[in-house]
């Protein structure tokens, strides 16, 4: 280094005097930094954005829809805190109603409403405070950049002038009246309501589990693919479906099977396009005689449009696909002895002769005994039938645009852990020994803990959807995907089995029974959280651990905040299938300038009921963790980064203050 170089570096820290010459290529000379600078320290003393943290949604997405129009019911705080003293209550559910659905509620209002200028003109002046209220925590820069593009301009002018001055009260009106004279209200109300919602939440976090069980995986898949700042940490769930994706058979008989255990035929056919004709034709001509009343699917009469002879039909599919499950598992599991998975082959234990099932000397009874496709004598072959259907599921879910977009969409925005802003964020569990230690994961003859595992798990997984020219590597990490949907040491199960056959076919519940791994026993030991915190380099006086995976029993009195405050596990059960278990029906972890609340969600009616009568979801509050002093986005990683830049650009401002950099005019590019 030269001695000009050197001299920067002595005077003012540890700039790289090319990283402030690629610097000043965007801040070309002291009045362009020292902008930049005041513009950075101006951002740095904002209130830090609020944050939205849920996890197992499980395909549930007009409530989890219903939640991001709402904000977890803040934007109906807001409402209140402006209105509560000059509206009455319907009228605020009214409004409400109107910011969640703007465009179905504008259709319902102009079927009723005498005077519509009347009504234009009262909305339009509430809404804008509304998004005024809503903005005022981010700068303009911010909320620019959110604006629609057809009225950036005059919400813009809108948001940052008040009709309560003199000055520019008729400047204001004017634009409001222009706005309805033109025509142009709805299309505005529209937008502003979008506006509104999006503002009211910064950043949203989605602790896994978005398929299976619920309706419509594939349509929050297309809100979060568009949607403007979130990240995933991937669930079981989410894994299953990446693996059916990578092409799986294991994955795709399991992704099968769980669809048609709960009738959930809406994502697979109608989001993805899965042709079940064929599943539906071998499963009708094998099954013909069975009642397959094991394989009934998990939905009362009141939840479901299908008639009896369709539930028939789905069970059999369902009885069907389960049989070659087990099949396809146990060449698998022959095929990487390494798993130690061989217990969960079961159809050799099976005597059809006798219809009972013999295990370790011990006979059980059987719910039912009807496999006209295995064989005795070599109870995992594929018969010819089922060898082919796999092929025509394989290739179905090989060529699926919409399934490669939605996983393309998990993978660039997921992980399978998250550290934002002290907190460390995971779906299900971090392997533990039974002292609260970090347990050992040989993975391929290497052993692997904590931090390490996930990140080993990550890359594996990514491996699997790329294009790698590695084929050993690649068909492995394909192969894996389906440890990691049911494999003892796998962090999204951390079970010691998944107990799906002796569920359909055993009658003993004790054999259902799946022990769970250490960290489901330890996590509400602070000093064990504490351990994992460190392990993966989580600093803070405030640090937790926040995931999802096991329910809540809510309604038993099990609390979701453990450790002492330092985990939170924010499972409320979305899902129809978990509200009996959980008494709730999920939860929205809030984290604001002013610490965290967990919101606690009653069921979801319907977008209509909202809609026409105003209903919302009954959210009840509980606060967590609250601060004395509000946090800013100083403190904040955002934070730690624009201080980052800030220092860069002192360096940059000393550099032309002492003549090692030569100012350019702004226009002016380097030659």
């Amino acid at each position: 280094m030269n001695s000009k170089r050197s001299n920067i570096a002595l005077q003012n820290g540890t700039s790289d005097y090319r990283v402030l010459e690629l610097l000043s290529q965007n801040f070309p000379n002291i009045a362009a930094a020292s902008t930049e600078i005041i513009n950075l320290e101006a951002i740095m003393n904002l209130p830090k954005g609020t944050e939205h943290f849920v996890a197992d949604i499980h395909g549930e997405y007009e409530a989890f829809l219903h939640i991001l129009k709402n904000a977890s019911g803040n934007i109906r705080r807001k409402v209140a805190e402006l209105y509560g003293t000059s509206m009455r209550e319907n009228e605020i559910r009214n409004l409400c109603s109107l910011i969640y659905y703007p465009e179905k509620k504008l259709e319902y209002i102009k079927a009723v409403e005498e005077d519509l200028n009347d009504f234009y003109n009262i909305t339009l002046h509430q809404l804008v405070k509304i998004c005024q209220t809503v903005s005022s925590k981010y700068t303009r820069s911010k909320v620019r950049k959110a604006l629609p593009k057809e009225f950036s301009y005059i919400i813009e002018e809108l948001l940052h002038e008040s009709p309560l001055e003199n000055n520019k009260q008729g400047y204001f009106n004017r634009i409001i009246e222009t706005i309805i004279s033109t025509g142009r209200a709805d299309d505005f109300i529209i937008q502003i309501c979008n506006l509104i919602q999006r503002l009211s939440i910064d950043q949203l976090h989605v602790l896994g589990d978005i398929y299976d069980r619920g309706p419509g995986a594939h349509i929050i898949m297309d809100k979060l693919c568009n949607y403007h700042h979130f990240d995933i940490q991937w669930g079981n769930h989410d894994a299953l479906w990446m693996g059916a994706a990578a092409g799986n058979d294991c994955c795709i008989a399991n992704v099968l099977r769980i669809s048609l255990r709960y009738a959930n035929l809406n994502t697979l056919e109608d989001g993805y396009g899965i042709n079940m004709v064929p599943l539906a034709t071998f499963a009708m001509e094998t099954y013909a005689d069975d009642p397959c009343k094991e394989f009934i699917p998990k939905i009362s009469e009141e939840e479901t449009d299908y008639n009896g002879k369709t539930i028939r039909l789905i069970a059999q599919m369902h009885k069907a696909i389960s049989v070659i499950q087990f099949k396809l598992e146990a060449a698998l599991i022959d095929k990487h002895p390494e798993w130690h998975m061989q217990d969960r082959k079961q159809l050799e234990f099976i005597d059809l002769e006798n219809k009972v099932f013999v295990w370790e000397g011990k006979t059980y009874e059987m719910t039912e005994c009807s496999f006209p496709t295995i064989d005795p004598k070599n109870p995992y072959q594929l018969t010819h039938e089922e060898a082919d259907l796999v092929e025509k599921l394989h290739r179905s879910f090989r060529i699926c645009d919409r399934l490669k977009h939605h996983i393309q969409c998990l993978l660039s925005h997921g992980c399978l852990y998250g550290i934002f802003n002290s907190n460390l964020l995971f779906h299900a569990s971090i392997p533990l020994n039974a002292d609260g230690t970090l347990k050992d994961v040989e993975i391929q003859g290497k052993k692997y803990q904590g931090r390490a595992l996930l990140e080993k798990l990550g890359q594996m997984m990514r491996a699997a959807l790329s294009n790698s020219k590695n084929a050993k590597e690649k068909d492995f990490a394909i192969d894996y995907y389906w440890y990691i949907w049911c494999g003892p040491d796998s962090p999204l199960f951390d079970k010691s089995k998944m107990a799906t056959f002796e569920r359909y076919f055993l009658k003993d519940k004790a054999t259902h029974q799946e022990e769970k791994g250490y960290y489901y026993k330890l996590r509400d030991n602070e000093e064990v959280c504490d351990r994992i915190l460190d392990a993966f380099d989580v600093t803070g006086p405030h640090r937790h651990i926040i995931n999802g995976h096991v329910p809540v029993r809510a309604a038993k009195g099990e609390n979701p905040i453990k450790a002492n405050g330092k985990l939170m596990v924010i499972d409320g059960g979305f899902a129809k299938a978990y509200h009996n278990t959980t008494g709730i029906a999920g939860y929205t972890l809030v984290y604001h300038s002013r610490g965290f609340q967990l919101v606690q969600h009653e069921p979801f009616t319907s977008a209509e009921e909202a809609v026409k009568n105003g209903t919302d979801i009954v959210s009840t509050t509980q606060i967590v963790e609250m601060s004395s002093q509000r946090m800013m986005v100083r403190d904040t990683d955002k934070g730690e980064e624009l201080q980052g830049q800030i220092e860069e650009l002192q360096n940059l401002l000393y550099a032309y203050q002492q003549g090692y950099i030569q100012e350019r005019p702004e226009n002016k590019q380097p030659g």
